[in-house]
């Protein structure tokens, strides 16, 4: 596998993070609109129409926020608090990017894929403190996929 530049997959995943916020915090604004609208106040008891659209506007302004402080996060972090991990899993290899916030993201750079994870997910905390040809389990449902750390950058 190519080197990859942190740097550069840093700024790739603020950028994708970034993006993930302007479309969320729209769809938030609209949808706080949408619940204070006079078309959305109940006409009856059972109407639930207005409930149903502030739960709606407060679960995205939750998701703004999450993604406000990823981007914030991102923009700030130390490369030295990243890794970037190759490792074969089972038949295929895999290239993960370990970072605090904004795990589950796939970025597409030169031609690889890595997969991001933090800490916190199951594969990320089993990849904290690893070294090449260290071993690592997942457990999924159903199957367990064994993997080897190839290389750390």
């Amino acid at each position: 596998m190519s080197k990859i530049d942190k740097k550069r997959l840093l700024a790739t995943l603020r950028d994708l993070v970034q993006r993930e916020y302007d479309n969320v915090r729209e769809a938030q604004e609209a949808a706080q609109e949408g619940a204070t609208h006079e078309e959305t106040r109940a006409e009856d008891p059972k109407d639930t129409r207005a409930i149903e659209a502030q739960y709606i506007a407060r679960g995205l302004a939750e998701r703004v926020e999450e993604l406000q402080r990823a981007v914030q996060a991102l923009t700030h972090l130390p490369l030295s608090l990243t890794a970037v991990i190759g490792a074969s899993m089972g038949d295929e290899e895999k290239i993960y990017f370990l970072v605090p916030v904004a795990g589950g993201e796939t970025i597409k750079l030169n031609g690889q894929v890595v997969q991001t994870l933090t800490p916190q997910s199951p594969l990320g905390a089993q990849l904290v403190g690893k070294e090449i040809d260290d071993e690592i389990e997942l457990q999924l449902p159903g199957r367990r996929i064994h993997g080897v750390i190839e290389w750390i950058c």
